[in-house]
Parts: C-alpha cells; structure tokens; sequence
C-alpha cells in the first residue's frame, strides 16, 4: 500500500424510503471497515473513524450521500475532508449510470449482484418492521460492497487514464 493510501477513505451510505440514514459504510484500507447502523450512526464515530483521512471517495456522493449526512447528522464533510466523487471519472471515461451499472460495464465482481438501491430500502424496511436479522446482515454485506468496490473502481479508473 503506498503512502496515499493512508489518506484515503471510502464512504457510501445508504438509506430508508424516507431518506433517512440505516447504514454509513466507511473504507479505511490501513484500518479496515466500519458499518455503523440506524440509531448508532453519529458524527463522532465517523470523525474518529475518518480521523487522519484527506480524501472521501464516493460515488455521487457529492449529490447524494455527503447531502443526507449533513441533514441528519448536521455534519458538513466536505468541510473536512477533500471529495473525490469518482462519478465524474466515469463521466470522462464515458460509463453512466449507477454503481452497480459502471460495475458490471466494468466487470467488477459482486456477491450482491441484483440487489439495488431500492432492495436496500426494503431490506432496511423489513429489518425495522419484522426484527429481520437476515435482512439486516443482507443490507451490511450489500453496502460492504458497494464500500469495497469503490477501492476497485478507482482502480480501474485510473488503469483507463493510464495513470
């Protein structure tokens, strides 16, 4: 791992039908993951688990997940911490659509596969209604996922840019 590395993290959320936080899923490739999950999500465990970090990478989080955070948590990350939204990177190498579309573009690997955004909802949903653990643990490894393949996406990124 290069000297980089150590000031990168990686961040997706993900939330309910009614836009509110269920998962913060956080990358540290030197430190490893975090998942922290409806009521025990807070501004000081993500801070402390950010801490020493220079760049979030997400994936629309510019528009999306740095957006929700701070609505409600009343946290600005961007305040913080320098975005890298590798939408803009697929952008420029021409793939469109969600996470889950560049990757399969790109033949990024899932164990998730088929299960989007609007899966997560009801996952989260079933969770809440039914105590569905199943549910939940689906949900964790789904944002896992999508926390981990942004390491790899960013990868691929750069191999198209020659970089």
């Amino acid at each position: 791992m290069n000297n980089g590395e150590y000031l990168k993290a990686y961040l997706d959320i993900e939330t309910s039908f009614n836009r509110k936080l269920t998962v913060v899923g956080i990358y540290r490739p030197e430190i490893g993951i975090l998942q922290l999950c409806g009521k025990h999500i807070n501004s000081l465990e993500i801070l402390s688990f950010l801490e020493g970090a220079k760049f979030l990478i997400t994936y629309n989080g510019e528009r999306f997940d740095f957006k929700v955070i701070e609505a409600e948590l009343n946290l600005s990350l961007i305040k913080y911490f320098k975005s890298i939204d590798l939408v803009y990177e697929c952008w420029r190498n021409e793939l469109y659509g969600g996470l889950k579309a560049v990757e399969r573009q790109l033949g990024i690997y899932r164990e998730t596969a088929g299960i989007d955004g609007y899966d997560a909802m009801r996952l989260w949903e079933r969770y809440v209604r039914l105590g569905d653990e199943r549910a939940l643990r689906l949900l964790l490894d789904y944002n896992r996922e999508d926390v981990l393949n942004l390491l790899t996406l960013e990868r691929r990124l750069k191999q198209l840019s020659g970089v």
